[in-house]
């Protein structure tokens, strides 16, 4: 039975780069379980598996707007230096946990220290990225 909106499935994957880099993969580890178009994955991988069945086998190249979004200059933000908490000096490509004002935590990479301040990029790694994802799917409950 191929897989449909709301179902349970367990999948092993490979994402890369469309240099060939693998930036993640279920290899060595427990694979993926997730329901289907619950959105609880990035939007390119919950439509490649809608119609999949056990066993088979997919690649799927997901452009920016299905994977991560696209890169956004405004998110690159100015801090302070005195408005960091105490701790390790900042150094660039360090990633801070910053928090909203709710508790919700999400993570900034360092870009730039400067004297007084530093910069920092808040769009995610692999925003502005093409990926490419080898599926496999493994069960369907």
């Amino acid at each position: 039975m191929p897989i449909k909106n709301g179902d349970k499935i367990k999948v092993e994957y490979t994402g890369t780069l469309e240099d060939g880099t693998v930036f993640d993969t279920s290899e060595g580890r427990e694979p993926l379980e997730f329901q289907a178009g619950s959105g609880q994955v990035i939007k390119g991988f919950d439509n490649a598996v809608i119609g999949m069945e056990v066993g088979e086998e997919k690649k799927v190249e997901m452009p920016p707007s299905e994977a991560y979004g696209e890169y956004d200059p405004n998110l690159i933000k100015k801090i302070p230096l005195d408005k960091l908490p105490p701790g390790e000096e900042p150094k660039p490509g360090m990633v801070l946990e910053l928090r909203t004002s709710d508790g919700i935590g999400f993570p900034a990479r360092i870009t730039e220290v400067a004297e007084k301040e530093i910069t920092i990029d808040l769009n995610h790694p692999l925003a502005g990225k093409t990926l490419i994802f080898e599926i496999k799917v493994l069960d369907i409950s």
